[in-house]
């Protein structure tokens, strides 16, 4: 069993599912209109800051106000750049399905929902025998997603960063903390929100919960959305006992039962299910110390201080030079390589066996 606070007291009774990690993460665009002040951006820098810029003097922040908190240290060699839904999409998308066995894409960003061509993506990804997922801040998905549902979308997960104007203000930058933008934006994120729902998309709320202030936020989200909304607590790595110790709170004010503990082989992610009085569950995702059994040994971050993510999972990008790249740690972008070497290569290797070797731990 995986060493973790949250499974320290686990009832024997309490059911455990063991499955394999088989998703690939695709930034599709690097453009977003928020500037949240804890963006990764997928470890690449934005790249409206930073067109101008030599490979290694990419800066992590600029006049956007976007951010992207790796890129000064991970060594990234290149700018994203928008995905199209054209034959070298399709051909990356089935080297790495033949390769790693993968069987849903994930798109990401930036802010996938204003890619003008979203809906031909998911509609390209699906004909190649992928389940397809959108993480989303909402601030576009009214004028797209129900295209997307048509092209055969299946989840979208929205990462909510504020219930309240106030809220979402704190966590943007300085310059664009006006309460009328915040606003706004938060009324996007209810229509997308509606709007995925009604579609029916498979709809989820992703929300990191920091430390006990941020409890609150978690009742009146639930309280705000009706039970088709699919509600995920997140701890903070960078929080630590702090997150850990609002979760517990939270399930205490909740009254929530454990339902399940859910490991998944191959990535640092697993979650915990808990049903609430009302029966409405309520999902809680860690992240365990998982990593790369070589790759990550001589790593200048490989400590439980520096390593963020731990191993997550693979990553595929395309530069502005519509080449792609394929990934394996945010803060370490230098890692990455083209599909092809990729594929044929130690790394893709090294990723398959990390997930059998897992499976076989977590199942032993």
């Amino acid at each position: 069993m995986i060493q973790h606070p949250a499974l320290a007291e686990i009832d024997s009774s309490v059911p455990v599912t063991i499955s394999t990690d088989r998703t690939l993460r695709v930034k599709v665009i690097d453009a977003c209109g928020m500037t949240c002040t804890f963006c990764h951006n997928e470890g690449t820098p934005v790249s409206a800051d930073n067109r101008t810029h030599q490979i290694g003097a990419f800066a992590p922040t600029g006049p956007s106000g976007r951010v992207s908190i790796y890129a000064a240290t991970n060594g990234s060699s290149f700018l994203s750049a928008p995905v199209f839904p054209d034959e070298a999409f399709r051909q990356a998308l089935t080297q790495l399905r033949q390769a790693l066995d993968f069987d849903e894409v994930h798109l990401t960003g930036g802010e996938p929902t204003l890619h003008p061509r979203l809906p031909q993506i998911v509609a390209l990804a699906k004909e190649a025998g992928y389940e397809v997922s959108v993480t989303s801040n909402g601030e576009n998905g009214g004028r797209t997603l129900a295209s997307c549902a048509d092209a055969g979308l299946d989840h979208v997960n929205f990462s909510i960063f504020g219930t309240t104007p106030e809220e979402l203000a704190q966590v943007q930058n300085t310059r664009y903390r006006r309460p009328a933008l915040a606003q706004r934006k938060i009324a996007a994120l209810d229509a997308s929100i509606q709007l995925a729902m009604d579609v029916g998309i498979g709809t989820r709320a992703n929300v990191v919960l920091p430390n006990r202030g941020h409890v609150p936020r978690i009742h009146r989200l639930l309280h705000k959305y009706s039970d088709r909304l699919s509600v995920r607590v997140l701890s903070s790595l960078a929080d630590g006992d702090d997150s850990l110790q609002a979760i517990d709170l939270l399930l205490s004010e909740l009254k929530a039962e454990l339902t399940e503990v859910r490991l998944i082989a191959g990535t640092s992610g697993f979650r915990m299910a808990y049903q609430l009085p009302s029966g409405r569950e309520l999902i809680v995702k860690h992240i365990r110390p998982l990593r790369l059994p070589e790759t990550c040994t001589s790593c200048r971050f490989n400590n439980p201080t520096d390593c963020e993510e731990g191993y997550y999972g693979v990553r595929l990008y395309r530069d502005t030079a519509g080449r792609f790249h394929v990934g394996v740690c945010i803060q370490r972008m230098d890692l990455c390589l083209p599909v092809e070497e990729f594929v044929a290569g130690e790394a893709c290797a090294e990723v398959a066996h990390l997930r059998e070797s897992d499976f076989h731990d977590l199942t032993k």
